[in-house]
């Protein structure tokens, strides 16, 4: 008799294999999950792609198309991967079978149900994405040394608004922080100059992939 159980299905937008274009794990050979759908709608948004368009898929058979990839860092991204209830099932599978786990979220979603074995990239939003009024509440105390956060930064706004957001919360030592600037926006001469003038301690960096390919290009 089949079973009354369906086994979660989750709507992705593309699977692929390539290096990891920004965070601590920058250049590594990287698997991406993409999933599709996004409740946001950032102004400078890149991925509007996977607002809609997808395939609907059990996780086994995401999981088997990583299998295939033979690569050991995999990223579970969007749209906003936490839209979907069916990620919380995959992200605990890729973590049973080992793989070292990254989800790039938007600060707009709660964290504290995914599993702490996966590094969380949290993207807190600036004024300048639109939708600074989205950010979580609780996102801070969810937090742990093993995440990172990142802002994407469009002008000094953006740059002196991330710098009082980090002032008035108390993080987690170790906890990454990552300042990105809006590509072809905000020249990236320009915040690492904000951040040696004003001595703050984070990683700047640029989105690699945008350097090695064309920025509009999808599947890499």
């Amino acid at each position: 008799m089949a079973s009354s159980v369906r086994e979660p299905r989750l709507v992705v937008n593309e699977l692929y294999l390539s290096l990891q274009g920004e965070s601590s794990f920058t250049g590594r050979p990287c698997f991406f999950i993409r999933l599709t759908g996004c409740p946001l709608r950032c102004v400078w948004c890149d991925t509007a792609h996977a607002f809609h368009d997808g395939e609907r898929m059990t996780v086994q058979s995401i999981l088997d198309r990583v299998e295939k990839a033979a690569c050991r860092l995999v990223e579970v991204t969007g749209g906003e991967p936490l839209a979907q209830p069916g990620v919380y099932d995959l992200l605990d599978s890729l973590l049973d079978e080992g793989y070292i786990v990254l989800l790039e979220t938007a600060g707009a979603h709660d964290i504290s149900r995914v599993d702490p074995r996966v590094h969380r990239i949290v993207d807190v939003k600036c004024p300048g994405s639109g939708e600074v009024e989205r950010n979580h509440p609780a996102v801070r105390g969810h937090l742990t040394s093993r995440d990172e956060i990142k802002f994407v930064i469009a002008d000094r706004n953006d740059y002196q608004w991330a710098k009082t957001w980090l002032n008035a919360s108390t993080l987690p030592s170790g906890l990454g922080v990552l300042f990105s600037p809006v590509h072809e926006r905000l020249p990236p001469r320009d915040l690492v100059a904000w951040v040696l003038e004003d001595g703050v301690d984070v990683r700047v960096q640029v989105q690699l992939h945008k350097y090695i390919w064309d920025p509009l290009a999808r599947g890499v």
